[in-house]
């Protein structure tokens, strides 16, 4: 680990503004991306070395709302554009570690959000498609992948319960959003030797992490990887019509 610089380790005003940053801000953001390795999790068990580079490569702070910077590396999930959140540091970490991915693999996520998960997802595979069922998020995340050059991160707007399947199989699919079971269409859209990892459950306040491993055309292996709590899976194949339960959106381990 390296050690951290003797000074307050805190972005400037400008960058609490969303303005350009400053070499001392992107020193700060630096350190708390490595403290938040370090700390949240490496020490929580998550020790993937690619995995780790790529949590310690992607700068969080430019995937949630300026005013919002500040507290992008704090060990909880980060509120977002459109009601939604950012899942908690330690939970990206985790699921892109249960894939079991290598640099020449396809992934797909469900949920994509500010496009966060994505861009770690793409510093790990070959080619990351992003689902994202609200209009103006998906346009939010091609546009950050755009500007910090993740180009081969593709966004899609479009129902994630139903996959995509123009681009299946996938080697890995990501769901990040708990729904009431797994939807047959990822299911379907998995590679032979594929994993699909995603919360399940029937209560939409808290869900068991599932790893679904497709080990030939119709045979799948399903393991459990511990409870967790997730915003609901909207969709076809998820809660749709049936999110009148839900209570403040969360991501985080329970």
């Amino acid at each position: 680990m390296q050690p951290l610089r003797g000074r307050t380790n805190a972005p400037s005003t400008a960058a609490r503004r969303g303005d350009r940053l400053t070499g001392d801000d992107v020193d700060a953001f630096a350190d708390k991306r490595r403290r938040m390795v370090d700390e949240q999790i490496t020490a929580r068990g998550v020790i993937d070395p690619v995995v780790l580079r790529a949590m310690r490569a992607v700068p969080r702070e430019r995937f949630v709302p300026s005013s919002a910077a500040e507290v992008a590396y704090e060990d909880s999930p980060v509120p977002i554009e459109e009601g939604q959140t950012i899942s908690q540091p330690y939970v990206v970490a985790l699921m892109a570690e249960a894939l079991r991915l290598t640099g020449r693999d396809r992934v797909l996520e469900i949920g994509a959000g500010s496009g966060y998960g994505a861009a770690v997802l793409s510093r790990i595979a070959a080619e990351v498609y992003a689902i994202e069922r609200h209009a103006s998020l998906a346009e939010l995340a091609r546009r950050r992948m755009k500007d910090l050059g993740f180009g081969n991160v593709h966004v899609i707007h479009g129902d994630g319960t139903l996959g995509w399947s123009e681009r299946a199989p996938y080697n890995g699919i990501v769901v990040a959003a708990g729904g009431p079971s797994v939807p047959e269409a990822l299911r379907s859209q998995l590679a032979i030797g594929g994993r699909l990892v995603i919360p399940v459950g029937a209560s939409q306040q808290v869900q068991e992490l599932v790893r679904v491993t497709r080990i030939g055309p119709d045979d799948y292996r399903q393991e459990e990887l511990g409870t967790v709590r997730f915003v609901p899976l909207i969709g076809a194949q998820g809660w749709i019509g049936r999110t009148q339960t839900v209570g403040t959106p969360e991501t985080q381990p329970y």
